[in-house]
């Protein structure tokens, strides 16, 4: 198995002769779009969801040379090798192993056993699962209380990074399906910002006396999630209340933090699980099982898993996930395309843009290649969005009109998830938002001719749409899986190693370099001067 850069593949060369000459050059979707090619280009992505490609820059020529550029840089049986336990974070010296924690065997998506030292990882991680399970069920039944008179009825995450974005993501998608389920919930919230009024806000606003805080950090040192704690800790002690009675803590066993007397329990989880990959893991477990239900997270696992198994299929025509990354890479790399959006017209992926800013440009924005060196070519993208159809009365202009082109991912699903609807001038509201979805996909596409340019729409912008028939925690975790695969095999083509993200390190050095200055200088001119104007030194 080869490790090649993009731009010293044969594909390459032919993918860039195909952007810039002869007649592919001159492919338009305005052209394109027809009635049988939005019903050809589906490809089942899993958990009754489909992913639709027929509004995307691609022809069968072009999808040609994109199946061979995957053939070249070995991207199923890259896959294969990762969830089978080989070494791919190179900064690090880890093995990557998110797909092993939604694994219903222990196993790989390959049905190897993982083995780290001496431990069977997969074992390890089921072993967690039932432990936390357990505890979930016990506190949701009032076995574990915070006081004979007491039961839990609120539970709050303090963590951040991927320890925040990923599980709030993923329980508010949840709360609205589990409400028309008859589902039974705590109050799920959530602390990350090491500002004071966040932590704060929120719990001035819990019923202390009937919260478990999670606090959730796998190296034990994040310092504004133990600035967090600490205020909360402060909280319950000022509330008559004693913090051991009201924490739990999810780490690794190495951290601090392990098996330290001070939390009602432990639960952990081990370097081989990114912060950014960790929902499926117990950083997003333990409080989906508290909310929730073991069951409804043993759902979403199941969902994350099916797409895993999915991502294994060599032929891109049945593979959504290497099908999107390999498209996207077509428009980043060969038409210039620097930024995407993706666009959720469902209220319960609220926060679903920014988990995947992170999971995407915390993975695959780096500028030099698995041994380190420079990069000659763009990798990963500018990644935004918010829910549809507030984007439409916000920064939907720019798409439309703006001088960048940038590329657009649906999310839509034939019915809500609370099945409360009205109906207003011939249509119910879940209706209409469907309707404003499928009109921009083909707004975006085909475009409007006007003698005034203020009213023209040039058209030919590229999207995708995946849809299904209702958002729910199955169909929650496939898609999860699907854009947690999608950046993978992007990083396999970019030749860079999406595991690591030494880009957040700087920053925290010297923060920390001004905090513990001495005699009103940290040694450092310039930062000296920005802590003098932020009032610090």
């Amino acid at each position: 198995m080869k490790f090649n850069d993009l731009d010293k593949t044969a594909a390459y060369k032919n993918l860039m002769n195909l952007a810039h000459a002869g007649g592919t050059a001159a492919f338009r979707l305005s052209a394109a779009m027809t009635a049988e090619r939005v019903e050809k280009c589906t490809v089942p992505l899993a958990a009754g969801l489909n992913f639709n490609w027929a509004a995307r820059p691609v022809n069968d020529e072009i999808l040609k040379a994109l199946a061979a550029l995957s053939d070249e840089q070995e991207l199923v049986s890259k896959y294969r090798s990762l969830s089978e336990g080989e070494i791919m974070n190179l900064t690090e010296n880890r093995m990557v192993l998110h797909h092993l924690v939604r694994s219903p065997d222990g196993k790989s998506v390959t049905g190897k056993q993982v083995i780290g030292g001496d431990r069977d990882i997969g074992a390890f991680y089921l072993g967690e699962l039932k432990r936390f399970k357990t505890f979930a069920e016990k506190v949701r039944s009032g076995v574990i209380k915070p006081a004979p008179d007491k039961t839990f009825t609120a539970v709050c995450q303090i963590g951040i990074g991927g320890s925040d974005l990923g599980p709030r993501a993923m329980v508010l998608a949840l709360r609205n399906w589990a409400k028309a389920e008859g589902i039974r919930q705590l109050r799920a919230e959530f602390i990350s910002n090491v500002d004071p009024d966040d932590a704060s806000a929120v719990s001035s606003d819990l019923p202390l006396p009937e919260t478990l805080f999670i606090l959730v950090s796998k190296s034990g040192t994040t310092l504004e999630t133990l600035t967090n704690e600490l205020f909360v800790k402060n909280k319950l002690k000022k509330a008559g209340l004693d913090p051991a009675k009201h924490m739990v803590a999810v780490t690794s066993e190495t951290s601090p933090l392990a098996k330290n007397s001070g939390y009602l329990d432990s639960f952990y989880i081990d370097d081989f699980i990114g912060g950014r990959y960790s929902s499926a893991s117990a950083a997003g477990g333990v409080i989906m099982s508290l909310a929730f239900g073991g069951d409804v997270f043993a759902k979403f696992l199941a969902g994350a898993n099916e797409a895993d198994r999915a991502a294994l299929e060599k032929d891109i025509f049945k593979n959504a996930a290497l099908l999107d990354a390999l498209i996207g890479v077509w428009e980043r790399n060969f038409l210039g395309l620097p930024c995407t959006a993706v666009l959720p017209y469902s209220q319960g992926l609220s926060r679903f843009p920014a988990h995947l800013q992170q999971l995407d440009m915390e993975s695959n924005g780096k500028r030099v290649n698995r041994e380190g060196r420079p990069l000659a070519y763009c990798t990963g993208p500018v990644v935004f969005g918010e829910p549809g159809t507030n984007g439409q009365h916000s920064f939907y202009q720019l798409l439309h009109q703006g001088t960048d082109v940038i590329p657009l991912q649906f999310v839509g699903f034939a019915e809500t998830q609370l099945r409360d609807d009205i109906e207003v001038e011939g249509s119910d509201s879940q209706t209409k938002l469907n309707a404003n979805l499928a009109a921009q996909i083909a707004a975006f596409a085909m475009g409007k001719k006007d003698n005034s340019g203020a009213k023209e729409f040039p058209g030919n912008r590229s999207s995708s749409l995946i849809y299904g028939k209702r958002l729910d925690a199955y169909s929650l975790g496939a898609l999860l899986a699907h854009f947690e695969n999608k950046v993978m095999f992007q990083g396999f083509i970019w030749n860079i190693n999406s595991f690591d993200q030494e880009g957040v390190q700087l920053g925290k050095v010297l923060a920390k370099k001004i905090l513990q200055a001495k005699d009103g200088s940290c040694g450092d001119p310039v930062l000296d001067a920005y802590a003098g104007l932020l009032g610090i030194l």
